[in-house]
């Protein structure tokens, strides 16, 4: 049985954590940590959960952490680094649901979060927790950096073209939309429903955080150099990522060709659902951990579309499918 302690448990990201963790039978939940909500009881700040877990939120302290085999970080970037260093001072395991770990570059880390890194050691020491593309490194990792919910929606789709030099690299135009709770649940004027309803509008534009982090890991994986933009849009629902990918295709590739590069490398990820020429929708992967992908081709110009639920693709679910990883547990427990 692996104990598991969550930091950040009163997020949706937490909140997530705990509904999926209940359900995985190898798994003991032990602490709570927050901030604001230290004192309250889980089942009051998420009343989803009651009768099912009701367990007092405390303010994280590392000597907390005794008989924690796990610990998730589910926090806002910059508050995971000195919580991560702890855990890994105490040689436990750390999965960071966050952007502190992802990057390998103190300086890209600070343009783009806006913030230093304290422990900049600690960035080399991560493993990118992308479990279709990084399960060997995943394995024997103490600390995982968990995959940005648009970054996944774009990986996935796109490194095995890349990896298999099916699309030019030259330049991929890449739109993605996500539900109000990406965003976490910090107040936020732009965030409430009267300005997200009935509306979709760009944000970040040219300054994501995740632009740095989709640019190295296609890179590691797709083994080319390339050259992209990335655009963000808010949806006025709450849950789900959606994105779609423009590229130029090689003179040789057709249909079948696609099918059978996306079948190489997917054909045993269960959760990597590869739709052919069917259009994803958010509806079909809402509340679960798959990730659906299908594409339409004409003459040279590829149109790959993916969806995912950001809270649990996004998020929570990758995150439980990086510990089944860690601890030898089959990779769909707790997950279908």
């Amino acid at each position: 049985m692996v104990s598991v302690s969550i930091a950040g448990a009163a997020g949706y990201s937490g909140a997530e954590l705990i509904k999926l963790l209940l359900r995985h039978p190898g798994v003991k939940i032990d602490k709570l940590f927050g901030h604001s909500t230290a004192g309250k009881r889980i089942d009051d700040v998420h009343p989803s959960l009651k009768s099912t877990l009701s367990k007092e939120i405390a303010s994280f302290e590392a000597e907390s952490l005794d008989g924690t085999d796990l610990l998730f970080v589910a926090l806002p970037s910059g508050e995971a680094q000195s919580i991560v260093a702890e855990a890994f001072n105490k040689n436990i395991n750390v999965i960071d649901l966050g952007g502190d770990f992802r990057l390998k570059d103190v300086n890209i880390y600070k343009k783009y979060y806006k913030h230093e890194h304290s422990t900049p050691d600690l960035m080399q020491k991560a493993v990118y927790g992308l479990p279709e593309w990084n399960e060997a490194e995943i394995k024997n990792a103490k600390i995982i950096a968990n995959p940005g919910c648009y970054p996944t929606s774009v990986l996935l789709p796109l490194i095995p073209l890349l990896k298999e030099k099916i699309v030019s690299p030259d330049f991929i135009s890449i739109n993605s939309y996500s539900g109000t709770s990406g965003a976490g649940k910090s107040v936020n004027l732009s965030m409430i429903f009267s300005e997200v309803n009935e509306n979709v509008r760009a944000y970040k534009v040219g300054v994501h955080q995740h632009i740095p982090e989709i640019d190295l890991y296609l890179q590691k994986f797709g083994n080319i150099p390339i050259s992209f933009t990335f655009v963000t849009h808010l949806l006025p629902i709450t849950r789900g990522i959606y994105t779609t990918i423009h590229c130029k295709t090689n003179n040789s590739t057709d249909v079948g060709k696609i099918e059978k590069i996306y079948e190489k490398y997917y054909s045993d990820k269960t959760f990597v659902r590869l739709l052919g020429e069917g259009i994803p929708e958010i509806k079909n992967v809402a509340y679960t951990n798959f990730c659906d992908i299908g594409f339409s081709l004409a003459g040279n110009d590829l149109i790959i579309i993916s969806a995912i639920d950001n809270l649990v693709k996004g998020a929570a679910g990758q995150a439980i499918q990086n510990l089944n990883i860690i601890f030898d547990y089959d990779k769909t427990t707790g997950l279908l």
